[in-house]
């Protein structure tokens, strides 16, 4: 039975890596230098991160007051995430694949840890985004830079771009 139990866990692992990038946790030092040196968060903000993982990016975005919101497609993983925000109002993570998702229409900031074969099609997914709830989103990338955005800078690994909208909605008033 534990041997079953660690093949399912291992091929769950394995199938997800060829609809996303690997799960690879994020480091809290390198997660804290890119938020305090490319996007200071506020209260005002609502991250979305596609490929949550263990929710590490999410924790640290609410604990600078934003909203999070966590995609992930390894149910092992959303349920980690899920227990470690136990209690944490500002942070939801959902069993959920960015490639079929709609973002949140109030998203600020889409952080993704992108591998290079994704790029283009993270870049198509997230400006079709950004035309659709009508404003302009900024996207953290962690890893590869994603040729053809506007970026802002880079800090270590981490790029900022900004994808702006085609037809801005006006707020209601």
């Amino acid at each position: 039975m534990v041997l079953f139990v660690i093949a399912v866990i291992l091929l769950t692992f394995g199938v997800v890596v060829f609809v996303g990038a690997p799960y690879v946790p994020s480091l809290k030092k390198d997660v804290t230098t890119a938020f305090d040196g490319l996007y200071p968060l506020s209260e005002n903000d609502v991250v979305l991160d596609v490929g949550s993982g263990d929710g590490k990016v999410l924790r640290a975005a609410a604990q600078r007051g934003a909203h999070a919101v966590g995609y992930e497609i390894n149910p092992f993983l959303v349920v980690i995430s899920l227990l470690l925000g136990i209690g944490n109002s500002r942070v939801s993570t959902r069993l959920q694949n960015m490639w079929t998702a709609t973002f949140p229409e109030d998203t600020t900031l889409v952080y993704v840890f992108a591998v290079s074969r994704d790029t283009a099609r993270i870049s198509k997914k997230i400006q079709r985004e950004a035309d659709r709830i009508g404003k302009n989103i900024y996207v953290m990338s962690y890893g590869a830079e994603i040729p053809g955005a506007t970026l802002q800078r880079t800090v270590g690994a981490h790029h900022l771009y900004l994808y702006k909208a085609l037809h801005i909605k006006k707020p209601q008033v």
